[in-house]
């Protein structure tokens, strides 16, 4: 049986330069197709290759895999791209998510672009997830990114959505595509990053009013967490339409190729759950809560993760927001409950009800005082719950914003970009955000 898979030796390239693509396979010759993910997937590029063979690799070491040039044209628009790659030339769009033959690419600007919205990858949970070579971030404490997978061409831990069964959850495809794919057929510009990238400091500083993440964000490094808050200091937006957003703090090697978590510290007995009380393990709210940067924190939501939950939306507080300008809602009516809008993850603030039952957050979980929460859904009890030391009060995803510098707005819930396409009213808030703060 003739095989293909591989990798990039890095998950993003500037426009004009090279890219470095790592190839095994038993085919004489392969071929590699580029398409540009978008409102519809666009072919990019062409180009073939002498195979070569190579063996799998570990979870924890760079697969070393034959290695091929490729110079990405000037005129690619920065976007994510998907290398396709067959033993023989395909005719028309194969599917572009699947757990092989498939290598994500970020292309990113090579100058400064004038656009105002930098939508950001996130590369280092789609790496946390992958389990190529056997293991993941949830079974040990380092991984190589030169491996195949981080977001498509890879296996993925964790169970089906019931509700979008058609790819994993920490891929591309689930969160991601759906909401690059309605911002482009909503003509709304963006420059595309990954979170590799501001770790290392690029492109926060060339001009852009926005940053936007959606879906799952889980693992941030501190240097990309103080970079980020160094631009919302600094007057920069931030719309995060996700949740479970900086939970845990990730180590990252000075060459960019290796991720490591300390979620199982030195002494802890094999199988110890990475939440219990024993050791202290790498979660932001710890020490530096996620709270202060974002507004919520993954410690006050929590996850439903098997099957279906609850129908539930945001039960809004306040329609004469701003952000609910055009959706026809009212004070007390439900957002997104059709489409259980609440899950499979969500995040939340620590607050209490004040004396007309409007809730407020109480500040001591590093919520700021002055977010104001937009919309509350109070979790039923067959929800998870993250953290060993919750803070007190009822558990509820709450939607808000914020100003600490430029403006912060969160969407508290890891499916906002699945509604996006059958819920006006979901579209509508998230057009009069990218708007407003863009």
């Amino acid at each position: 049986m003739t095989t293909v898979n591989g990798y990039a030796a890095r998950p993003s390239v500037r426009a004009g330069e090279v890219v470095r693509l790592h190839i095994a396979t038993t085919a004489p010759r392969f071929h590699v197709d580029f398409y540009r993910w978008g409102a519809e997937p666009q072919h990019a590029g062409h180009v073939e290759w002498p195979g070569r063979a190579a063996s799998p690799g570990n979870f924890d070491a760079d697969w070393q895999w034959p290695a091929y040039e490729f110079l990405v044209p000037p005129e690619w628009r920065s976007g994510v791209y998907i290398a396709v790659l067959s033993t023989e030339r395909g005719s028309g769009i194969p599917p572009l998510d699947a757990r092989e033959a498939r290598i994500l690419l970020v292309v990113t600007p090579s100058a400064p672009s004038g656009r105002r919205i930098l939508y950001k990858i996130p590369t280092f949970t789609y790496q946390a997830y992958n389990t190529a070579g056997g293991g993941s971030l949830y079974s040990a404490a380092q991984v190589t990114t030169r491996r195949p997978g981080g977001g498509v061409g890879g296996p993925v831990k964790g169970l089906p959505d019931a509700y979008d069964p058609s790819s994993p959850r920490q891929t591309f495809a689930h969160w991601d595509a759906p909401f690059i794919a309605w911002m482009e057929r909503n003509r709304i510009e963006a420059d595309y990053c990954t979170d590799l990238d501001l770790h290392e400091e690029l492109f926060l500083r060339d001009g852009y009013r926005l940053l936007v993440a959606a879906g799952h964000d889980e693992y941030w490094s501190t240097a990309l967490r103080r970079h980020v808050t160094a631009f919302r200091d600094a007057g920069g937006h931030i719309a995060n339409f996700g949740a479970n957003t900086c939970w845990w703090r990730v180590g990252v090697t000075p060459d960019g190729t290796g991720l490591s978590c300390d979620k199982f510290p030195p002494g802890a007995p094999a199988g110890t759950d990475p939440d219990s009380s024993y050791g202290c393990p790498d979660h932001w709210w710890e020490s530096a809560p996620e709270n202060t940067l974002l507004g919520v924190s993954y410690r006050n939501g929590g996850g439903h993760w098997d099957g279906t939950r609850a129908s539930q939306g945001f039960v809004v507080t306040d329609a004469g927001h701003w952000a609910f300008a055009g959706t026809e809602l009212r004070t007390g009516d439900s957002l997104g409950q059709g489409g259980a809008l609440i899950g499979y993850e969500c995040d939340g603030a620590a607050f209490e009800y004040d004396a007309v039952g409007r809730p407020r957050p109480t500040g001591q979980d590093g919520t700021p005082k002055d977010f104001e929460i937009l919309g509350i859904a109070e979790l039923p009890p067959d929800w998870n719950f993250a953290a060993r030391e919750p803070m007190p009060g009822p558990r509820a995803a709450t939607l808000g914003v914020f100003t600490a510098g430029g403006t912060v707005f969160t969407a508290a819930t890891t499916d906002w970009a699945r509604l996006l396409a059958t819920d006006p009213q979901v579209a509508a808030v998230t057009r009069n955000v990218i708007t407003r703060l863009s």
